[in-house]
């Protein structure tokens, strides 16, 4: 099991954890110690490199009697590839797919609700939760061998909080279940399937919680909390969360986000924040991965860079992070990023913490890469980019927007 970063007197303890280089080792390792049940949730299941590991370690665990779980998105991995389909079936281990994608694919605004969360619990005791992919930090399904690692960060926690996470992975678990068996007509399956799944329930109602539902577990002097995002009960509490604790910083603001493309209410709270006096620091993607992240992002850039918020453009490799880090005590790792789809249509998850120490360190990480790795947006440039590219930042945001129309939300 990985060691602690922040042990606390009941028991919670968490790990900051980057990139698939940290990450992985520590998955094969809790996976290859497990005894009862793995459960393992992500938006890309890929086997090159490294990612193979992960796989290897979990047809392991099924082989000694591990019960053990995956569930992947129907865009980020529509199938398993060959021959691991095979090898997980002879195993035991259980796959499924989320929300496969059909013969219209992408065409059906409903369709763009996808499962975009990283999750894993181990024998109930051990989870992780955070923004990588299994996906080898040095290579990229679109464009292939990378020179540097992408960014990207995880952790590890024990403790009560590691229920929170199990329940919610229970729960897609029988409701996919349960979605498969009346489209194959077994009502009494589904039936089944529904209540072993159980009704939607904020996380935590186990006992007293906090806001808005949210359950908060003591770490070393500090709380740490599971926020989920999804459709049903739970459309805003990533974004409320960011909110609140942008509105109540007083020192500095720092977010690492790989698709930054925030509704009016946010931009609003970091432009007031910066106005206030809080310095305000933002590491942005800056290579070109995809027309609509790359381009729909920069027409947001002016309000913010008037109101004095810096902004960085981390240019070493892919930015994949998801993270923040407020007044150096409260920190996020999930996988939502700060954009239409994770903050109203996908399914994401983020562990807030309050911790000195595991804000820090994370604190640290971020301001290396933004003062090492990454090249500053002057605002004068920005002004003074070529009309093209104006153009194009203007089609991208406009088509963003009438798709969220389309799709039924304002943003």
């Amino acid at each position: 099991m990985p060691k602690p970063g922040a042990p606390s007197p009941h028991g919670n303890r968490l790990q900051l954890l980057q990139g698939s280089a940290a990450y992985f080792p520590a998955l094969v390792d809790a996976m290859d110690r497990a005894r009862e049940e793995i459960r393992l949730e992500t938006y890309i299941f890929d086997v090159t490199g490294s990612g193979a590991q992960v796989a290897e370690a979990m047809e392991r665990a099924a082989r000694r009697g591990v019960a053990t779980y995956l569930v992947v998105d129907g865009v980020g991995t529509p199938t398993l590839p060959a021959p691991w389909p095979g090898r997980f079936a002879a195993a035991g281990v259980q796959w499924h797919v989320f929300a496969p994608l059909g013969t219209l694919g992408l065409l059906i605004p409903s369709r763009w609700r996808r499962l975009h969360r990283k999750l894993c619990v181990v024998d109930g005791a051990l989870a992780f939760c955070g923004g990588i992919n299994i996906l080898d930090d040095l290579y990229d399904p679109n464009h292939g061998v990378l020179t540097a690692p992408r960014l990207d960060f995880a952790l590890s926690t024990s403790g009560d909080l590691v229920r929170d996470v199990r329940d919610a992975m229970v729960q897609l678990w029988w409701r996919m279940r349960a979605v498969d068996d009346v489209r194959e007509r077994r009502l009494t399956d589904a039936l089944a399937a529904l209540r072993e799944a159980g009704p939607p329930r904020a996380v935590g109602d186990r006992g007293s919680g906090g806001a808005n539902g949210s359950r908060s577990y003591a770490t070393a002097a500090a709380q740490a909390v599971l926020l989920l995002r999804d459709n049903v009960r739970h459309r805003a509490r990533i974004e409320k969360a960011y909110r609140r604790a942008i509105g109540a910083a007083r020192e500095e603001i720092l977010i690492a986000n790989a698709y930054f493309l925030p509704g009016r209410k946010l931009r609003q709270a970091l432009v007031h924040a910066a106005r206030r006096g809080v310095k305000v620091q933002l590491l942005l993607q800056g290579r070109y991965e995809y027309f609509f992240q790359y381009h729909a992002t920069r027409p947001v850039y002016g309000a913010l860079l008037r109101a004095g918020v810096e902004i960085f453009e981390y240019s070493a490799s892919f930015l994949h992070a998801k993270v923040a880090v407020i007044d150096g005590r409260w920190a996020t790792v999930g996988s939502s990023n700060l954009d239409p789809l994770s903050l109203l249509l996908a399914r994401e998850a983020n562990v807030m913490v309050q911790n000195r120490e595991f804000a820090q360190d994370l604190r640290a990480k971020l301001l290396h890469a933004i003062h090492d790795q990454s090249v500053a947006v002057e605002a004068s440039l920005y002004a003074a980019r070529p009309w093209r590219q104006r153009l194009r930042d203007r089609i991208a945001f406009a088509l963003v927007r009438a798709a969220l129309f389309l799709s039924g939300y304002r943003y």
